[in-house]
C-alpha cells in the first residue's frame, strides 16, 4: 500500500495552531459526538443532505429495516433526523464528521502532512477562512453534481475530504517541488508535490467520471473532492496575496 508519511518542513516558520486545531476538532467530533461513528442519529442530523441544501428546508425520513446479507439478521437504519440548525450550516458541520476510523485517519493524515505548510504561507486566520470556504464550495459541488446527474438527493454526505482536497490544491500551487515522503511495503521514497498530488487528482477525476450519472462508488463523493481541489487551486493565491499586502 502506497502511504504518504511526511514532507519537508525545513522552511516552515510558524507553528501550525489552526491546522492542529482542525485535526483536534475532527477527532473530538468523531469520538464524543458521533460515538466512534455509531451515533447515526447525530450523523444524519448534521451531515450534508443535497435535498435540504437545494430547498432550504429540513428533511426528516422514517427508519428502515435492513437485512444483513451475510448473517441474515435485520437491523434498523435510522432515517434522516431533524437538524437543529439552519440546513445551510450543514455545509460546515458535515466537513467535521466521518463515517469510520479509516475515513478519519486517512483524511487527518493528509491534513497533517500538507496543512501546516499551507497555513505557514496563508497565516493562521487566512488558512482557517481558506479551509472553511473551500470546504463549503466542495460541499456545493457535491450537491449540484448530485442534482445534475440524477443521483439520490437524500443520501448524506460527510467528511473533511473536500476541504482537505482544497488544501492539496493550495499545496501544489505554493510548493510544486516540495518533496512528499511515501512508504510502500519495505521502501521509503520521495516524490515532488506536483507529481504526487497530480496523480492523486487524476485518480479522483477518473473515478469521478466513472460514477457520475450513476450511484457513488463505495459512498465516495468524488465531485466534492474535485470541486474542493479546483477551489484550492484557484483561491490559494488570492488568500496569499491578502496576507502579503
Amino acid at each position: 500500500m502506497l502511504l504518504p508519511i511526511g514532507d519537508d518542513n525545513l522552511d516552515r516558520k510558524a507553528f501550525p495552531y489552526v491546522n492542529y486545531l482542525l485535526i483536534g476538532i475532527n477527532i473530538v467530533v468523531f469520538i464524543f459526538l458521533q460515538s466512534f461513528g455509531y451515533n447515526l442519529n447525530f450523523t444524519y442530523s448534521y451531515a450534508i443532505i443535497p435535498a435540504e441544501i437545494l430547498t432550504g428546508h429540513d428533511v426528516v425520513t422514517k427508519s428502515q429495516l435492513i437485512a444483513d446479507p451475510l448473517s441474515g439478521q435485520a437491523f434498523e437504519l435510522p432515517g434522516l433526523q431533524p437538524t437543529g440548525i439552519p440546513v445551510f450550516l450543514t455545509l460546515i458541520t458535515g466537513m467535521f464528521m466521518h463515517s469510520g476510523w479509516a475515513h478519519l485517519a486517512g483524511n487527518m493524515l493528509y491534513l497533517w502532512i500538507c496543512g501546516d505548510n499551507v497555513e505557514d504561507k496563508l497565516g493562521h486566520l487566512g488558512y482557517l477562512f481558506f479551509y472553511l470556504l473551500c470546504g463549503v464550495l466542495s460541499g456545493l459541488s457535491h450537491v449540484f453534481s448530485t442534482l445534475f446527474f440524477g443521483q439520490d438527493l437524500l443520501t448524506p454526505c460527510l467528511g473533511a475530504s473536500g476541504a482537505i482536497s482544497a488544501v492539496l490544491g493550495g499545496y501544489v500551487v505554493l510548493f510544486p517541488h516540495k518533496r512528499i515522503v511515501f512508504w510502500f511495503f519495505f521502501f521509503v521514497f520521495t516524490l515532488p508535490a506536483f507529481v504526487a498530488i497530480g496523480l492523486w487528482f487524476l485518480f479522483q477525476l477518473s473515478n469521478g467520471l466513472g460514477v457520475l450519472g450513476g450511484e457513488q462508488a463505495g459512498g465516495v463523493a468524488y465531485a466534492a473532492h474535485i470541486g474542493g481541489f479546483i477551489s484550492g487551486l484557484l483561491l490559494v493565491k488570492f488568500f496569499k496575496l491578502k496576507i502579503t499586502r
